[in-house]
């Protein structure tokens, strides 16, 4: 039987230039976030600019979990508010035609333990997903190249955007086809242009586990979620069409969906540094440690809802310490996601501040 590695700070490695690189990844990001102010007036994030849905729900903890699973907030029978908010991947504000991989954050409030550095004085413990299960670079010196290029593309007409998509698109389908994915042309406008309501979400960095080592995911379960899956969104005429579709699945029947650990038990197969590897499912598969429910509700209301998402950050480094980001993808996300959400609260003119209890968001 694989025994799962046991957490320890020697799992990660940090290089000399790793400060420096994280210097370049603000500066870029910085730089996309001013050219968003510029065009649209009003500020966005420097990432998965765009939301398509918020909803709220409730996080409840499987009971009987074994000792390897029952850690972190995971370790008792619980049940939490939650949030979750749909998006995709682009630092600027783009018309749906335009297929980019989708994100779900997921935001569980009011959650025991002791806190991460910067997270002292909050209470939720944020979980940022995309759909495909590893990161498009391997260490943030690649990541700082990937950025520069969307860089560039962030104040190109958007006709062009698509004209790029479109053909992207048949690129992808056509490498798909031979059992090839490419992250990087699914990054430029070339994903499948899926219902988000459908998708598996993944972590893709690697986090501590309480003990233990660990990558989420989560996945849809109801069946009202699983017959989305793979099916294709008309966007036509539609610059809009995702967040009207997963408004429509979600007032008809809200969802349900497992959120999952997968637990490291090979340091040399599983590497804690390099994101762009998929850890094995043969060798370590993704187990339920917790349902997350969604009653049937509006999931965006002009005006209100925008006014919500301005409010709302999400950061993986707003948590416990039981569950630490590991690795260098993810130490380089910490200041530079909060310097995102600050340029996004001084621009308009909105703090941002963690929600406690749903109430919190609703009264936004």
């Amino acid at each position: 039987m694989t025994h799962p590695v046991r957490f320890s700070p020697s799992v990660e490695q940090v290089k000399p230039d790793e400060a420096e690189t994280i210097r370049g990844l603000e500066e870029q990001l910085d730089s996309i976030q001013q050219t968003t102010a510029q065009d649209y007036k009003t500020g966005f994030r420097a990432v998965h600019a765009k939301a398509h849905g918020i909803a709220i729900g409730r996080l409840t903890v499987n009971a009987g979990l074994p000792p390897d699973l029952a850690q972190g907030i995971f370790s008792h029978p619980a049940s939490f508010d939650a949030v979750i908010r749909i998006s995709t991947n682009a630092g600027d504000v783009l018309d749906d035609a335009i297929a980019l991989p989708r994100g779900l954050a997921l935001k569980v409030m009011d959650v025991p333990g002791d806190r991460l550095p910067g997270s002292e004085g909050e209470t939720s413990q944020d979980f940022i997903m995309v759909n495909g299960p590893v990161f498009t670079a391997p260490d943030t010196a690649a990541f700082l190249k990937n950025l520069k290029l969307l860089a560039k593309t962030t104040d190109v007409a958007e006709g062009g955007k698509k004209v790029l998509s479109s053909v992207l698109q048949g690129v992808n389908a056509a490498l798909s086809a031979v059992g090839y994915e490419s992250p990087t042309i699914q990054q430029l406008g070339g994903a499948p242009q899926v219902h988000p309501l459908g998708e598996t979400y993944y972590s893709q960095t690697p986090y501590r586990f309480g003990d233990y080592i660990a990558k989420f995911s989560l996945v849809p379960v109801a069946a009202s979620l699983t017959s989305l899956t793979d099916v294709k969104i008309d966007v036509t005429d539609r610059p809009d069409a995702l967040r009207e579709d997963v408004s429509r699945a979600l007032i008809e029947h809200g969802g349900e969906w497992e959120l999952r650990v997968q637990l490291n038990t090979d340091l040399d197969k599983m590497p804690v540094e390099d994101s762009t590897v998929e850890w094995s499912e043969d060798e370590s598969p993704f187990v339920t440690v917790a349902t997350l429910e969604i009653e049937p509700q509006i999931s965006w209301q002009h005006g209100t809802s925008d006014r919500q998402d301005d409010a709302l950050s999400f950061n993986i480094w707003r948590g416990v310490t039981a569950h630490q980001p590991l690795g260098n993808i993810n130490r380089a996300r910490n200041e530079t996601y909060r310097r995102s959400a600050a340029f996004r609260g001084r621009v308009n003119g909105c703090p941002i501040h963690d929600p406690r209890t749903p109430q919190d968001i609703a009264a936004e």
